[in-house]
């Protein structure tokens, strides 16, 4: 089966920006930041939540000054609402912007599942499949949603319920009833997951020279695409990338390097941390296990020196412009599809500058 990346060398790479989550308030400047990605053609905006900001609303609210380009969620939580409220949102706000709505899914990690939503993080590849299923139900609106599964079961029965349940249908008739659901995936089974169940992959933490990986588990995926979705050849892989430039690689990689060191040591726990098995993924086993010394010892600044450049550079654009387009270049005609350019909103003007656009 052919996939996205066949045609990877004869088409440019779709640009889009990622907002992130808020930091301690509304980052500066970031509805500006939107508007011109919208003015300079970008693809799509993305926002994400953690535990603090939510992705839905700082979209609609940005959003609403533009007119052409995409809005995602990159990407809203799982268990931080049930399939059929996220199904609502999504298609209100697909509603809203004329059909330029993509919802981005993920399951998080069980520190943040666990210590902040209050929910068990059991099978995560099986909640995601039933989450999405129920979404699916509701944007289709062919009949009643029903689910039997393991996590989600609707209508809801049994020991401790009134019985009065029933299957209920979205009173809202969705604009786009295959409005398109990304899955953000870092291991293996998960990025298969995406390619067989959604109509896009968010990796994080991905580098071209994992270009031959990433096929393989998409290729897994495609092998055992549910029917009815969108070719596979129209599949969508929007990597996120961090940018910062600088008067040189190494000045540039030093405003990168805290960001790095926070996910490989900051993220998850000792035991689970999804983004440093990213990173190992590309040979960093060693540094990450001192990024991660350093910061729970409390030195920030020392994990942060001990992100490599390399590492930087493997994730990240880092540098002067024209080191920035160079190395940007290195993503054509990979499994990706398109970039997120993540960086403050601030930086947002010089950064599209530096890249041509």
């Amino acid at each position: 089966m052919s996939t996205p990346a066949d045609a990877g060398a004869a088409r440019p790479l779709r640009v889009g920006l990622h907002l992130g989550y808020w930091s301690s308030g509304p980052p500066e400047g970031a509805a500006r930041a939107v508007e011109l990605a919208d003015s300079a053609g970008l693809d799509s905006v993305w926002t994400a939540e953690a535990y603090g900001s939510d992705a839905f609303t700082p979209l609609s609210w940005w959003g609403a000054r533009t007119s052409r380009v995409r809005l995602g969620t990159g990407i809203a939580q799982l268990s931080a609402r049930t399939p059929t409220a996220t199904a609502m949102a999504a298609l209100t706000l697909d509603h809203l912007s004329g059909g330029r709505f993509v919802l981005g899914l993920g399951a998080s990690g069980p520190q943040v599942v666990e210590g902040w939503y209050g929910r068990p993080y059991p099978r995560p590849l099986e909640r995601t499949r039933e989450y999405v299923d129920i979404v699916r139900q509701v944007l289709r609106r062919e009949t009643a949603v029903r689910a039997e599964g393991r996590h989600y079961r609707l209508p809801l029965d049994g020991d401790g319920t009134t019985g009065e349940g029933k299957p209920l249908r979205s009173t809202v008739h969705p604009l786009r009833a295959d409005l398109p659901i990304h899955l953000a995936a870092q291991g293996p089974r998960n990025v298969a997951l995406a390619a067989e169940i959604a109509d896009g992959w968010l990796p994080a933490f991905f580098s071209p020279r994992l270009d031959g990986w990433a096929r393989e588990q998409l290729g897994a995926g495609f092998a055992r695409r549910a029917p009815g979705l969108r070719p596979a050849e129209q599949f969508e892989v929007n990597a996120s990338l961090p940018v910062a430039v600088g008067s040189d690689v190494e000045a540039a990689a030093d405003l990168l390097r805290p960001h790095l060191a926070l996910y490989v040591g900051g993220m998850g726990s000792e035991r689970s941390n999804f983004h440093r098995e990213a990173v190992e993924r590309l040979g960093y086993a060693a540094a990450c296990t001192e990024v991660q010394r350093r910061w729970a010892a409390g030195d920030r600044a020392g994990a942060a020196r001990a992100v490599p450049t390399e590492l930087v550079l493997d994730v990240a654009l880092a540098g002067r412009p024209d080191q920035l387009r160079d190395q940007l270049a290195g993503w054509q005609g990979t499994v990706a599809t398109g970039v997120l350019l993540q960086l403050p909103p601030s930086a947002v003007p010089a950064a599209l500058d530096a890249l041509g656009g």
